[in-house]
């Protein structure tokens, strides 16, 4: 009794197990702690083991996630360039002295290709591009590019060596009477053009004058700043469009000098294209029509009137 009640009372309730029989001696602590620290060892181990591989399970997900999606990202961009491209704005390389001093062979400009889009049409001292009107470039080479060099103008990162165009200012558009001779100024509908931008040294139009030309509906007429070095307008006055470039021939406007960036510049139009009454023969040319019908009505009215006031007079 004694024993049994030394141990009812000196053993703890809750002992491990809470089996009938007591365990080994020197055991029961030993095995608890052992047992603790087996159990945390494990638990150690295992988020030793399961860390990094989560880690590293994770990094591999986003490796896979990226080249899986490079591709599609760089279609985008792709997509993206060939849209600009083709309706925002476009590159394209100065291949001659023709622009002198304006451009340099060599520039890259930037053309804009939107606002033809929406029925805008070339202004008088715009510089534009212009695809071949009908042998304006025979017998001038056309330089062969490369694969890399074919790609990056078809997504219009470059600009196109095998397409031919090229770019002139505007001197006058449709309803204008563009005329030049030999020692004058270039003259739009009785207007002298002061011509600042003509290359120094060369005259207005003394290696080929011409006119008075009255410029075609949907044509405009297009000189280059270096006169004296620029087939322009004034030497395929023969050609099928007397010289005159047909509106849907145009690329678009060239509007700044993006390379080099040491030449970076504006091509803004000239003031001498905003002179009072060189849009005279545009604002007479609605004002025609008006004034026909006034003089037809005129008598009309007149008739009537007498009718009217002979009638009250007889009455």
């Amino acid at each position: 009794m004694a024993v049994g009640a030394r141990s009812g009372h000196d053993e703890p309730e809750d002992r491990p197990g809470k089996l009938g029989e007591s365990p080994p001696a020197g055991t029961d602590d030993s095995a608890g702690t052992q047992g603790t620290a087996g159990a945390s060892g494990l638990d150690g181990a295992e988020r030793a083991e399961s860390g990094p591989s989560n880690g590293s399970g994770t990094g591999q997900k986003k490796q896979r996630s990226f080249w899986k999606e490079l591709p599609l990202l760089i279609g985008i961009a792709l997509l993206l360039a060939l849209l600009i491209k083709t309706f925002l704005v476009q590159a394209f390389s100065i291949p001659s002295d023709s622009m002198q001093n304006t451009l340099q062979r060599g520039d890259r400009v930037l053309v804009d290709k939107l606002t033809p889009w929406f029925g805008s049409e070339p202004e008088r001292g715009e510089v534009v591009v212009f695809h071949d009107p009908g042998g304006w470039l025979d017998g001038e080479p056309t330089p062969t590019p490369n694969p890399v060099q074919k790609f990056l103008s078809f997504i219009g990162l470059m600009p196109s060596a095998e397409e031919k165009d090229l770019i002139k200012r505007t001197i006058a558009v449709a309803g204008d009477t563009v005329e030049c001779k030999k020692g004058g100024p270039v003259k739009v509908n009785g207007k002298a053009l002061d011509e600042p931008y003509i290359f120094p040294g060369d005259t207005p139009c003394n290696d080929q004058p011409f006119g008075p030309f009255k410029v075609p509906k949907d044509r405009i007429w297009v000189m280059g700043d270096h006169r004296q070095n620029s087939q322009d307008s004034r030497y395929h006055m023969e050609d099928a469009n007397g010289g005159f470039v047909p509106v849907d021939k145009v690329v678009g406007r060239a509007v700044v000098v993006a390379w080099p960036v040491n030449r970076w510049a504006v091509l803004s139009v000239p003031d001498t294209f905003d002179q009072p009454g060189i849009n005279a023969a545009a604002a007479v040319l609605p004002a025609a029509p008006a004034a026909m019908g006034l003089a037809g009505a005129l008598p009309i009215v007149i008739r009537r009137r007498g009718r009217l006031t002979g009638g009250r007079t007889a009455g």
